[in-house]
């Protein structure tokens, strides 16, 4: 698969995206989180801890995806060529002739997914997600005339004219290496 990656100053197309003074990890204690009975998760002040990882981007990758190239693994090449350790999904446009998401399906621990394919004209309304640590987290925002769906993106979901994917790359130092485990308090 082929791509085009176009390296864009952050500064000058997502200046509004990056008001912080370097990489750090703070703890941010929230009233709205309710308190969990989870060793580690100990209240402070009747509050209970989040994390929030704050830093600036290195680089705006615009990644280009043609006619049959599967969305998944020509954004896992484009992040492998790019060397890329941590960034956040910005954004995205284009067409899919299907797609194969999964999505949560039930409210217990531990999480249950269900996967959805379907074939046809879509728009792709947006991806977001993350880069952690050079694994993909990517969501995909897609529709149809009918309705709206999304889920975390799968192998299969084919681009159809074209796909055009926003990556926001982290300087070194931001560590975003637990916050897609469910397990992480």
């Amino acid at each position: 698969m082929k791509y085009q990656a176009i390296l864009i100053g952050a500064c000058s197309l997502f200046a509004g995206l990056m008001p912080f003074a370097g990489n750090q990890m703070l703890t941010v204690y929230s009233a709205a989180n309710s308190l969990q009975n989870v060793p580690g998760n100990e209240p402070r002040n009747g509050l209970n801890p989040s994390s929030i990882a704050m830093g600036r981007f290195s680089k705006v990758l615009v990644i280009r995806l043609k006619k049959g190239d599967d969305l998944l693994e020509g954004l896992q090449k484009a992040v492998a060529q790019e060397k890329v350790n941590n960034g956040a999904f910005l954004g995205a446009f284009g067409s899919l002739t299907s797609y194969h998401v999964h999505v949560v399906n039930n409210t217990t621990f531990p999480p249950k997914n269900i996967y959805m394919k379907g074939r046809g004209p879509y728009d792709i309304l947006s991806v977001t997600g993350a880069v952690i640590d050079g694994r993909l987290h990517p969501h995909l925002t897609l529709a149809d005339s009918k309705k709206a769906m999304g889920g975390h993106l799968e192998v299969g979901s084919l681009v159809f004219t074209f796909a055009v994917v926003t990556l926001g790359v982290f300087e070194e130092g931001i560590s975003l290496d637990k916050f897609d485990d469910w397990n992480w308090n």
